[in-house]
């Protein structure tokens, strides 16, 4: 976490570290826990194809991922969602707490994010969250492409 600070600062990023004793487990009670649409809530995905680890952070109301489509724009043969070992190994969090930045992947990112000002997502750690701009989670992110 403070590794995430120190980047955030340093970057001098407009953000909002928010902790919660309630555990959120899906977009939905983000939404519920922040008062918030839930399109605004932002989890970070992890996937894996035949050769390479990507992150990918989709607003909360996008649904299913179409891995078709992904396979087209990363122009690889396969690509699914990286197991939980496999996430912690890649990312050093556990699913549901990977960071919106600082996890050193190349970053596919939902285009509808930017419909808020401020998105909500992971932090690293448990019980918290990252409130900040899409903007800025774009610029602070290796990205490789877009979704939307």
């Amino acid at each position: 976490m403070k590794n995430l600070i120190s980047f955030l600062n340093e970057h001098k990023v407009d953000h909002e570290i928010i902790q919660h004793e309630v555990s959120i487990q899906s977009a939905q009670d983000g939404a519920d826990y922040f008062g918030i649409e839930i399109g605004q809530t932002a989890p970070t995905l992890i996937l894996k194809s035949e050769d390479s680890y990507y992150a990918i952070i989709i607003s909360g109301d996008y649904g299913r991922i179409d891995f078709e489509n992904l396979m087209m724009i990363l122009n690889c043969n396969e690509l699914k969602l990286a197991k939980p070992k496999e996430v912690e190994q890649i990312t050093g969090c556990t699913i549901g707490n990977v960071p919106l930045i600082g996890h050193n992947l190349p970053t596919i990112i939902d285009r509808q994010l930017h419909r808020y000002a401020y998105i909500y997502g992971g932090t690293g750690i448990h019980n918290s969250t990252l409130k900040i701009s899409p903007v800025e989670v774009e610029k602070l992110n290796q990205v490789v492409a877009f979704v939307r």
